[in-house]
């Protein structure tokens, strides 16, 4: 029985870890391991060609959106790094108390 490369959960992966870019960079908890597995699937299909069924190109296809996904959540990490660097927690909590009670009051 064959192997199948199903690129449906590196896609799903990728996506949510897109969606989780703007929590701090969280989303490269799910891309990184996206990335990896399509690297994975796409090197034993490539050893063990006989051994798995489906498309080759596809599954690079989503290993390349993964990896996408990955590097925007790695600048992401390092703009909140240089953000909380340069501007300081305290400032930054300051500041985000200010714009609730703006928001409180409107």
């Amino acid at each position: 029985m064959k192997k199948q490369l199903n690129t449906t959960v590196i896609y799903i992966l990728s996506i949510l870890g897109l969606l989780c870019c703007c929590i701090f960079g969280s989303g490269i908890l799910l891309s990184g391991p996206a990335f990896f597995m399509a690297n994975n699937k796409i090197k034993d299909a490539q050893m063990n060609p006989d051994d798995y069924e489906g498309d080759i190109k596809a599954m690079n296809t989503a290993k390349i959106v993964a990896l996408v996904v990955m590097i925007l959540n790695v600048l992401m990490i390092i703009r909140v790094i240089y953000v909380i660097s340069t501007v300081g927690w305290d400032e930054l909590m300051e500041q985000s108390q200010e714009m609730m009670e703006q928001m409180q009051q409107q």
